[in-house]
């Protein structure tokens, strides 16, 4: 053991040793979710300012054409990107995970363990990234920062795999609450998303990370909030029909959105050049952002100016500039933005840039809101508040995108100060929900991994079943004997296994039956019979529904259990040749751990 270990091993215990004097395990748990909160709101407040400072510097310098944009926007988010996959290639060591969809892996199947490089990584690579105009959120970085510096807290003070878990979604709670100062918006993001069990025991943990990394953002960055915007004109009866509409446009505005993404990321994926994506993907990024600046970094400035009903500044710095004034002109730059961003968003990651997908989908909502009721009222309908129907289609695009209608909702609602949105968020997100489900099943993160059947659901019995490894439940500690055996090999067989099961085997292994012990006591004590009877006088042949195949489900193998009163099925390839046993009693042993490690309460 090195000197560090020796010293970290030596602080460890004196640490443990006064936790154990003075704080219970839940007391001391409810310490640590302050501590992740103040970490996560610290991280949270650190990336959001490199990134603004870095991108206000950038845009002081311009270099105009005859007729609008900054040609120094071709070039940025190439040099960004650039940073980026020399930073993880070279300092990271070539990856940091894919966000989100790593946390919940982890979650699924690393018993929350995360590693520690996760806790800066994603924080770096996504600065170089959006500061240089890469077309991503900052929020699925932070996520992942959070929730790594929560899983490796809760490994270092070596709590139990349900604790780390808990620390990590404290982290994420953190996180999101610290970005926007939202911190109920924090803890449904981990109900939501992450599939945590609201109980008792997540809540307290969660609501006080939450609360203490958007304290944190108070104290740090004051009063003010992305997108900070008082309502000014109520929601009306009259107007449900029209929200209805915004949350089925939202609903194919998020298919629209997931499907580019999908398919765009796919192809640069196929790319196998790492440099050659980067300058591809560099250079369409820069061709984009100088025809659309508000495309350039996050594009929450963007929504900013559309909420105080500055509309024209969509066309600012652009080669549009001069059909700013036309109101069917915004609606056609609206429209663009929303086609455009989903594009951006997949150059942006596919090409090696480090961001996420739950920004652009806020910013693609409040573009969609706000197309939907400019549109309305060109066409002569009842005017509706456009800034209104922006935030309602924030809201409605994340429930698409993210499935989390509830944190979708409370977000905005958070957001605006107040609820007299609420019933209109609620309207649109529902509608955005129902209509997207028979579409798309999962969130943008969970796709990937139901598909794989790593994912953690909130029906704890059916992620058990596909979370489980049927490998390492089967049992190969059996004697077999083959077909031709005399009874003296099966005597031989009873001796060296302590088994009550012998499975008979052909010459090429194939599987052909089962001894059962019980039913060879008659004759096992007559050795004149031993050369005389064969291994097949005592055999059952087994049906199929004593059988499972290696590549079954464990859904399929406990049906099978559920059918009968079997108590033990036998494990074979494709071939039929022989692999092992699997037994009612492991099966259900290992269920009913799963079920400890992944329930509250």
């Amino acid at each position: 053991m090195s000197k560090v270990d020796h010293i970290a091993n030596s602080t460890y215990k004196q640490v443990h040793v006064w936790r154990l004097r003075h704080f219970s395990d839940q007391t001391y748990l409810l310490l640590l979710s302050v501590v992740v909160g103040l970490l996560s709101g610290l991280a949270g407040v650190g990336l959001k300012t490199a990134v603004h400072v870095v991108n206000k510097w950038l845009l002081q310098f311009g270099w105009s054409t005859p007729l609008g944009g900054n040609v120094l926007t071709l070039v940025y988010p190439l040099v960004g990107i650039l940073l980026t996959v020399l930073f993880v290639r070279y300092v990271v060591g070539g990856s940091i995970g894919h966000g989100i969809p790593s946390v919940l892996f982890a979650i699924s199947r690393r018993k929350g363990k995360l590693p520690p490089k996760n806790m800066y990584s994603s924080f770096v690579a996504s600065t170089l990234t959006v500061a240089f105009g890469g077309s991503v959120g900052l929020e699925a970085p932070i996520v992942s920062t959070g929730s790594a510096i929560g899983s490796n807290l809760g490994r270092w003070c070596r709590l139990s795999p349900k604790s780390v878990k808990m620390l990590l979604g404290c982290g994420a709670a953190g996180a999101i609450a610290g970005i926007f100062k939202a911190p109920i918006a924090g803890i449904l993001f981990v109900v939501e998303v992450f599939m945590f069990d609201l109980s008792m025991t997540t809540a307290v943990p969660l609501l006080l990370s939450s609360l203490s990394a958007s304290l944190v953002a108070y104290f740090l960055m004051g009063q003010g909030v992305q997108f900070a915007f008082s309502v000014q004109t109520p929601f009306m009866l009259s107007q449900v029909p029209y929200y209805i509409v915004l949350g089925i446009f939202c609903a194919f505005t998020s298919l629209y959105f997931l499907r580019v993404t999908d398919g765009i990321e796919a192809w640069f994926a196929r790319r196998r050049n790492p440099w050659w994506r980067m300058l591809l993907g560099g250079t369409m990024m820069g061709v984009l952002v100088f025809l659309f600046p508000p495309l350039f970094g996050e594009g929450y400035g963007m929504l900013t100016t559309l909420l105080d009903g500055n509309s024209h500044s969509l066309f600012d710095n652009s080669l549009f500039n001069s059909l700013g004034g036309s109101g069917w002109a915004v609606v056609a730059m609206l429209g663009a933005l929303i086609l455009f961003k989903g594009v951006a968003t997949s150059v942006t990651i596919g090409s090696g840039g480090v961001g996420g997908t739950f920004g652009p989908s806020l910013v693609v909502g409040g573009l969609s809101g706000y197309f939907v009721a400019m549109l309305l009222n060109m066409l002569g309908l009842p005017m509706q508040n456009p800034a209104n129907f922006a935030l309602v289609g924030m809201a409605a695009v994340m429930t698409g995108v993210m499935h989390a209608p509830f944190m979708a909702t409370f977000l905005i609602a958070e957001i605006t100060g107040g609820y007299a949105l609420l019933f209109p968020l609620l309207i649109a997100s529902s509608v955005t929900y129902v209509t997207i489900s028979p579409f798309e099943h999962h969130s943008i993160y969970a796709r990937k991994l139901a598909e794989r059947g790593d994912l953690l659901t909130h029906d704890k019995d059916q992620s058990a079943w596909k979370l489980l490894d049927m490998q390492k439940l089967i049992e190969s500690n059996f004697v077999a004997v083959r077909e031709g055996d005399t009874l003296r090999a099966l005597v031989n067989a009873i001796q060296n296994s302590q088994r009550n099961l012998f499975p008979v085997l052909s010459k090429d292994g194939t599987f052909k039956g089962v001894i059962v012990l019980d039913d060879v006591k008659r004759v096992i004590f007559k050795p004149d019979l031993y050369d005389d009877c064969l291994v097949e006088q005592f055999m059952h042949p087994l049906e199929e529904g004593d059988v499972v195949r290696k590549g079954d489900s464990l859904t399929d193998v406990v049906n099978k259990f559920k059918v009968g009163d079997r108590y033990n099925l036998v494990v074979l390839d494709d071939d039929g040749h022989y692999i092992g046993f699997i037994s009612r009693a492991n099966t259900f042993s290992a269920y009913r751990q799963f079920i400890s490690e992944t329930s509250d309460e």
